[in-house]
């Protein structure tokens, strides 16, 4: 009799062991605190902190161990992979050779090494959790749409790495016969996607209301080179957003005509973040004087770096017209629209021996 109450106790302990309610018992929560500080390189607050975040852990286990190593084979340094599992503790439970093996392999064949790789793994950690066959039949598609470019297809995959994780035949041969139908070569829809991967996996009739607000709402027919510019700016915007920055406008006495006018010429001003064109308009039409239509009709000002181009730019247009160093009539719009080195060619190393302090006074103002 007290050997099977032995037996039963044994028995309860194992039970506890390994389906207590409590996330993960204590001997294994220690070691992997341990582990998380001495191998990863945690400070012992944020290893005990993401320790928390595992559920399942297991007396004797030694998959973190194995995946440590693994990542370091891989080519990923220590920051990187402390990065790595910070973000996704998961990972370290899951299984090197028959899922993480395979597909960082089919990610370096694409070329994808080091801080790249991570960052893949990174922003999608549902890609170890996808099988090997999806994220194969996803690449091979890719390829086929991007010309068998596999830099081009590593351009995308580092930009959006959970599209190895969709259906991608099965959503994106609606948007890609919307476009062609619409006028896009296959050349303009390989640059589409590079520019805008996330626009072609959007549900069809988002990308019809796209095109159709490009038509309708700007005035941009189909067979202007400016529509499918106009298909791209807009493509990753909601509709509500649009208004905003049309709103934008016209708090700053611009017409319609203004507008439209400035997006047929240059839909990509409607990509500038809200303040940017606050910010722009407030210098332009405010401290320069410029009206709406001329700035309407010269929209590539909106996007340049007010920052880093436009206001350095002007202090050296400013004292080049106070100490007249150019006898012919200068135009900011031209000044501002030259390459840094055509810049400082002609509007700052000419001057040297007359204003000494020209180029330092531009850097200066640049920082």
């Amino acid at each position: 009799m007290a050997q099977k109450r032995h037996l039963l106790s044994i028995n309860h302990i194992k039970f506890q062991l390994y389906y207590s309610t409590v996330p993960a018992n204590v001997t294994s929560n220690n070691l992997l605190v341990d582990l998380l500080v001495n191998s990863v390189g945690f400070s012992r607050k944020k290893a005990i902190s993401t320790s928390t975040k595992v559920t399942f852990l297991k007396p004797g286990n030694n998959k973190p161990t194995l995946v440590l190593d693994f990542f370091k084979q891989i080519g990923l340094h220590k920051p990187q992979i402390k990065s790595l599992v910070f973000a996704h503790p998961g990972l370290l439970f899951t299984s090197v050779d028959k899922t993480l093996r395979p597909k960082i392999k089919v990610l370096q064949e694409l070329g994808l090494s080091g801080s790249e790789l991570a960052s893949v793994i990174t922003i999608s950690s549902a890609l170890c959790h996808t099988s090997l066959a999806t994220c194969i039949r996803n690449l091979d598609y890719l390829r086929e749409v991007l010309g068998s470019d596999d830099d081009s297809v590593a351009m995308v995959i580092k930009r959006l790495p959970w599209l190895l994780t969709q259906n991608l035949p099965k959503v994106m041969p609606p948007n890609l016969l919307l476009l062609k139908k619409v006028g896009f070569s296959s050349m303009d829809i390989k640059k589409f996607f590079l520019s805008r991967p996330l626009g072609m996996i959007k549900k069809p009739e988002w990308l019809e209301g796209v095109v159709c607000r490009v038509e309708k709402d700007f005035c941009i027919p189909r067979g202007s080179p400016m529509f499918k510019h106009g298909v791209e700016a807009i493509v990753s915007y909601a509709e509500s957003t649009l208004k905003v920055k049309v709103e934008i406008f016209r708090s700053f006495g611009w017409s319609d005509t203004d507008i439209l006018t400035m997006v047929q010429k240059l839909p990509y001003c409607l990509t500038a973040s809200e303040v940017k064109l606050r910010n722009g308009l407030k210098f332009f039409m405010n401290e320069l004087g410029y009206d709406t239509s001329y700035i309407a009709s010269h929209p590539s000002l909106l996007k340049l770096s007010l920052e880093k181009r436009v206001l350095p730019r002007n202090e050296i247009f400013k004292l080049i017209k106070e100490k007249q160093l150019i006898r012919t009539k200068l135009c900011f719009y031209t000044v501002v629209s030259y390459s840094e080195s055509k810049f400082l060619e002609n509007y700052v190393l000419p001057f040297r021996n007359e204003v000494p302090e020209l180029y330092d006074l531009y850097i200066k103002s640049k920082s």
